[in-house]
């Protein structure tokens, strides 16, 4: 990539001390992995909107069906604050390639956040944050994921995955949409999607054959469907499946021993007795011995930095 990556983030999770208690919620992973390609940009809403540092608590209430945010007497009412700070975030991050929020923080959180009855009897965890909630409506292709969720191998490398991927599609708008373009970057993309989502890879295909929708119009569809695709998870089945479609382009080149072998390793990973790298590792040697132009281009081999070490565990 010709720039590192911009991203959102709660404040807290980058280690400011920003929490009503004065703490934080500090993400090693961003802080010492992450940040080597990208630039943070935090936002802490409570601090935004006035609120001191500490503070005390707030939470979501639910009364009447009406959920506001207060201290937990129904005192310092910050629903409207909040909700006007994330409405102007909202319109200010078309340049961000993806947002990194605080689990479970009423502000903050995208999803499982608590929301207390007044009575003060009893919760429910189906709660939004409401600066996450208007960031997230307002930009909906924008991937968004919550700190505690990637500690998940699997949850991170898909976000991940869609971070780089959402950066490559800004950075081929801001060079000027065109027809051949939109296709060249989807024939780069298709293994990826592959690998995701098969059905969608079939659909993306078919849009990009239409002839009777403009570019833009075309182009709006496209990366909906591409990053809704990309938000299922990689599975062990897919990704075996995508290996080997992969693997078709060396029948002709490899002897049968290499053949073996690249099945074998296929075959270990499907069971899982070895993790993604180690076919894919070997798929790239066999590119390098048998160069393929069009198979030296998918986004699928290196989705992300290999430095980020995300195919190493599954």
């Amino acid at each position: 990539m010709d720039k590192k990556l911009t991203i959102g983030i709660s404040a807290c999770v980058l280690g400011e001390k920003v929490r009503y208690d004065t703490g934080h919620k500090r993400s090693h992973f961003c802080t010492e992995e992450l940040s080597e390609f990208a630039n943070f940009k935090a936002f802490c809403p409570e601090v935004a909107i006035g609120l001191p540092i500490p503070r005390p608590t707030i939470r979501q209430i639910i009364r009447d069906n009406i959920i506001t945010v207060s201290r937990p007497d129904g005192s310092g009412d910050v629903t409207e604050q909040l909700t006007a700070y994330g409405k102007q975030v909202a319109g200010q991050i078309s340049h961000l390639s993806g947002f990194i929020f605080c689990a479970k923080s009423p502000s903050c959180g995208m999803e499982r956040v608590k929301v207390h009855h007044h009575h003060g009897k009893g919760s429910d965890s189906n709660g939004i944050g409401f600066f996450a909630r208007e960031v997230m409506k307002a930009n909906p292709l924008l991937p968004a994921e919550e700190n505690g969720r990637l500690n998940d191998a699997v949850i991170r490398e898909n976000f991940i995955t869609r971070v780089f991927t959402y950066q490559k599609w800004l950075e081929l708008k801001e060079s000027g949409l065109t027809k051949h373009k939109l296709i060249q970057f989807h024939s780069q993309q298709k293994y990826l999607v592959m690998s995701h989502h098969i059905e969608s890879y079939r659909q993306l295909g078919k849009l990009l054959a239409r002839a009777d929708i403009d570019i833009n119009e075309q182009s709006d569809l496209y990366i909906s469907g591409l990053m809704a695709a990309l938000k299922n998870k990689a599975s062990r089945k897919s990704h075996t499946n995508t290996l080997h479609h992969l693997q078709g382009y060396f029948k002709k080149q490899l002897d049968a021993a290499k053949r073996d072998e690249l099945t074998n390793e296929i075959a270990a990973y499907r069971k899982g007795l070895s993790p993604l790298l180690v076919p894919l590792t070997l798929i790239k040697h066999y590119l390098i011995e048998f160069p393929n132009e069009y198979l030296a281009q998918q986004a699928y081999l290196n989705p992300h930095p290999q430095e980020l070490r995300l195919r190493y565990g599954y």
